[in-house]
């Protein structure tokens, strides 16, 4: 069980966020039909993440991922998955390597094989070790085979687990007694999908350099993408 402070920070950062999205936002958006449901959102995002190049796909879900891990290592320390904490540097050159410096790549390949080999990576269900299960974790490591492999379906994934770590939070307040300020689920969720796709928004602008940036970068590239990408994406609240 979380402690009162864990439940506040949790609560906290939900709030925070659905009132710097808005479920209105994407209905401001030139040329954007408003959208509905949280569902709508999902196929959205998913749509535009199967249309840009890879190494946009990278940027995003290390954004993404980051956020997850940024919650996780807000929660009091004797709350944290040691497992989820230990992948804080892979996530690290995950974004080092998306960014357009190419000597990540051996980091990163280097972490996910100590994930695949480790205890953590396993077939036995509910009988195996579920900490590589936790949002965050599962995040960062899809966040890795992203960058390394390219495929649509990791960023996708990735775009998933936020959702999820949502629901699971919301769920898990839902439980404590005496809380009476819980985000409706349907706008909790939209809120995240919103700030999914205005990342997407912010990630497209840069698309010449971000297309062929697994192939590297330049150092001076490199350097402004982190201050005009990993900073904006990495934020909890991103107008």
């Amino acid at each position: 069980m979380q402690s009162p402070l864990g439940v506040r920070v949790a609560l906290s950062l939900l709030t925070a966020m659905i009132a710097v999205a808005g479920v209105s936002a994407l209905a401001s958006r030139p040329g954007v039909a408003r959208m509905d449901t949280w569902q709508e959102l999902s196929a959205l995002a998913e749509k535009r993440l199967k249309a840009v190049s890879s190494g946009e796909r990278g940027v995003f879900a290390a954004g993404v991922a980051e956020r997850l891990m940024s919650w996780h290592e807000a929660l009091p320390e004797d709350e944290q998955a040691p497992f989820t904490v230990s992948l804080r540097p892979l996530l690290n050159s995950v974004w080092e390597g998306v960014l357009g410096d190419p000597t990540a790549f051996s980091a990163v390949k280097r972490g996910v094989a100590e994930y695949m080999l480790s205890e953590y990576c396993h077939n036995d269900g509910q009988d195996g070790p579920d900490e590589a299960d936790e949002s965050a974790a599962a995040a960062a490591l899809h966040a890795a085979h992203a960058y390394l492999f390219g495929c649509q379906d990791f960023a996708i994934w990735t775009s998933s687990r936020a959702v999820e770590a949502i629901d699971q939070r919301l769920q898990y307040l839902a439980e404590q007694d005496g809380d009476e300020h819980l985000p409706d689920p349907d706008e909790a969720l939209a809120a995240e999908l919103q700030r999914q796709l205005r990342d997407l928004d912010l990630i497209t602008r840069y698309s010449k350099d971000l297309r062929y940036s697994r192939m590297g970068l330049g150092v001076d590239t490199s350097i402004r993408l982190r201050v005009e990408l990993r900073a904006p994406l990495s934020s909890q609240s991103m107008e």
